[in-house]
């Protein structure tokens, strides 16, 4: 039987977006102009997003049965928040008042269950977040944890008590992580992921394995790895290599500090192929900014990997410069960001906010240290991963059960100690 997955259903007036509130009411906002994601926001679905969970946002509007507001209006409303909130999986409405009798307005829990029935949800893993009593008590009827942002409206609380009472999405996502630290449910297939998988080195035969793959879309190297694999020929390589994967992305590197140096060297990669990304370094080692000569590229339609980059200013400043290029990718090391004991998800989710203009660039997560980064990445709407053949070695082990797997290392252990022929 396929694991069912786990869900945080959502309210969206007044949990994601900013209610307007008149003597002491929340009302949805009238216009677009008046959307307004709430602080935090963005990161605490992220967060929530890379921990496995499913984002259904589950949201009354009788605005549209009383006649002040339209079917159309809320659909537009809805599509401008799930653009503003990529992270968010589907957006359910009831249109109804209460009269209309439906199953789906809240408190009823129609919609949770319709939510349910569609995804696969395991309601008992599950959690409602919302603003009001009716958020409380349709996640109650539905089976689901449920988490109350009580903000001082003027109207009765929940008649029961919601499991965890908070302020604010973030503080409710910070309970609900600290409630569920593990879960044996299913993550997405490989095959159901929407990012692309680059592989990364400078193996000749470890190259032509991936490229067998067909999830594998791309690939990268740099000096280090070329080195690391005995390469002498950087040239030779490269075309070799072309020669055997001619119809994917290839991202090749300029290894000068010059940038007039740079400039030629990227000309001339360029050259080696219809396939081939030339990788730019976004500082040289005196940390002046490769943004000019970026700029320069990009207005010779040159494809781009902006490569080392590990802030949010360096995102920006690349952003700016490529814009005029065919193809650029932004290479942010989210795995050097870890190594600091930085939380790269938070980083990598305002770097996809901030590409969002520019739809000839991609964001792409470079130096993953773990198969998870994977799928946190694919959760915050990332474009591209580059994954070492060690991680992707790590695939068959997604989904599998904990409880197998614990007795499996139990094995390793007793089978090492015997074969050393420990004694005590």
């Amino acid at each position: 039987m396929e694991a069912k997955r786990r869900a945080v259903f959502l309210d969206r007036d007044g949990v994601l977006n900013r209610a307007l509130v008149r003597d002491g009411r929340p009302y949805p906002p009238r216009t677009l102009a008046e959307l307004e994601v709430l602080p935090g926001v963005g990161g605490a679905l992220s967060r929530l997003k890379a921990a496995g969970f499913l984002l259904v946002v589950v949201t009354n509007q009788p605005d549209v049965a009383r006649g002040t507001g339209s079917r159309a209006g809320v659909d537009a409303m809805n599509a401008e928040l799930r653009l503003l909130c990529p992270m968010l999986d589907d957006i359910l409405v009831c249109a109804h008042d209460d009269a209309d009798g439906c199953a789906c307005r809240k408190p009823k829990p129609g919609l949770l269950l319709d939510g349910a029935k569609k995804y696969g949800v395991a309601l008992e893993e599950s959690y409602m977040v919302g603003d009001r009593w009716r958020d409380v008590e349709a996640g109650q009827r539905a089976g689901c944890k449920t988490i109350w942002i009580n903000v001082g409206y003027n109207e009765r609380g929940p008649e029961r008590n919601a499991d965890f009472e908070a302020t604010s999405l973030v503080e409710a996502t910070q309970w609900i992580l600290r409630d569920t630290p593990v879960w044996n449910g299913g993550m997405p297939s490989i095959n159901d992921l929407k990012i692309e998988i680059f592989g990364d080195g400078a193996d000749k035969a470890g190259i032509l394995d991936l490229y067998k793959l067909p999830y594998i879309k791309g690939f990268t190297t740099n000096p280090t790895l070329m080195r690391k694999a005995g390469l002498t020929d950087y040239e030779a390589f490269a075309k070799d290599i072309l020669a055997a994967v001619p119809d994917r992305p290839f991202s090749f590197e300029v290894f000068s500090d010059d940038f007039a140096e740079m400039h030629r060297q990227a000309l001339k990669i360029k050259s080696w192929g219809e396939n081939v990304v030339v990788k730019i370094p976004i500082t040289n080692t005196k940390r002046q900014s490769a943004c000019p000569l970026i700029a320069e590229l990009a207005a010779e339609a040159v494809r781009l990997n902006i490569t080392a980059i590990t802030t949010l200013e360096q995102v920006r400043e690349s952003g700016r410069a490529a814009a005029r290029s065919p193809l650029t990718y932004i290479s942010v090391f989210a795995g050097r960001v870890a190594d600091t004991g930085r939380d790269p998800v938070p980083m990598m989710t305002a770097a996809v906010e901030i590409l969002r203009p520019y739809s000839n660039e991609k964001l792409l997560w470079a130096s993953p240290r773990e198969l998870l980064n994977i799928f946190q990445a694919d959760a915050i709407g990332c474009h591209i991963i580059t994954v070492t053949h060690d991680v992707l070695k790590k695939l068959s082990l997604v989904n599998k059960d904990l409880a197998e797997y614990s007795l499996e290392t139990v094995k390793m252990f007793y089978d090492d100690a015997s074969k050393a022929g420990y004694k005590l």
